[in-house]
């Protein structure tokens, strides 16, 4: 029996390869079957999860801290050494310098990564903005907000750090980047459901060495995670559960 592998479909179409990579690598390691999910969108990825086939996830922020609370997934590892940032951009040609001169009625484009929503709420106040002040652009990738800035059709747009710094150079070189958080505490995270806790355990000392040998390093490269990952007890999940509880206060 295979473990159903999904990630969260927030990684950049670069890694879409990446990804089956790894899971290659996990499975010849640990010697499990690994079926890896790799959800479109949001949409795509409830769908799959509302189904209860999951077995695994590496989940966003926002989704691990409701899957931990209200599932009862278990928390195994996170990336190291990596936090989940995001980004508030401009376009270059636009008057925007600083977070500060948004203004109440400003569009602003963003996907729909709601830990990215949250936090952009928060860096959006030194402007005195509200959720209520401005007009939500939503769009289906982080391509197509880089787009509409570029085209002039927003004045801003919220990115999730790792996918703005890996947008194509000639499309940052069109942005300005108005600010950049520094939270450090909040990171994506590998879970496993309750049934398939001792499969999922046996798979951590594949997962954990992977960077230990320069083969294995180049899988993490291609996944946009350097730093490997670190095994993450309940209390740190619990940690990062209330901060995003303090996020949505």
């Amino acid at each position: 029996m295979s473990l159903n592998f999904l990630i969260a479909p927030d990684f950049s179409p670069q890694q879409f390869s990446g990804w089956h990579l790894l899971n290659t690598v996990l499975q010849r390691r640990s010697g499990q079957r690994i079926h890896l999910l790799l959800p479109a969108n949001a949409a795509e990825q409830a769908r799959w999860m509302a189904e209860g086939r999951i077995d695994l996830v590496y989940a966003s922020p926002f989704d691990a801290a409701t899957l931990v609370r209200e599932a009862g997934y278990l928390p195994l590892a996170r990336p190291a050494h990596r936090a989940d940032e995001m980004v508030i951009a401009a376009s270059a040609q636009s008057s925007l310098e600083r977070v500060e001169d948004l203004r109440p009625g400003c569009a602003i484009a963003l996907t729909e990564q709601r830990d990215v929503r949250l936090i952009g709420l928060r860096l959006i106040e030194p402007a005195d903005l509200g959720e209520r002040d401005v007009h939500w652009q939503q769009v289906d990738s982080i391509q197509a907000a880089a787009r509409l800035l570029l085209q002039g059709r927003v004045d801003a747009a919220f990115f999730s750090a790792d996918a703005f710094h890996a947008l194509a150079r000639p499309t940052r070189a069109g942005l300005r980047v108005l600010v950049e958080s520094a939270l450090r505490d909040i990171s994506h995270m590998l879970l496993a459901h309750p049934r398939a806790e001792d499969k999922a355990r046996a798979l951590m000392p594949a997962l954990l060495g992977l960077g230990k040998d320069l083969g294995s390093r180049d899988v993490l490269d291609a996944v946009g995670l350097p730093g490997g990952f670190e095994a993450v007890s309940r209390e740190d999940a619990e940690f990062m559960v209330d901060l995003m509880d303090t996020l949505l206060e």
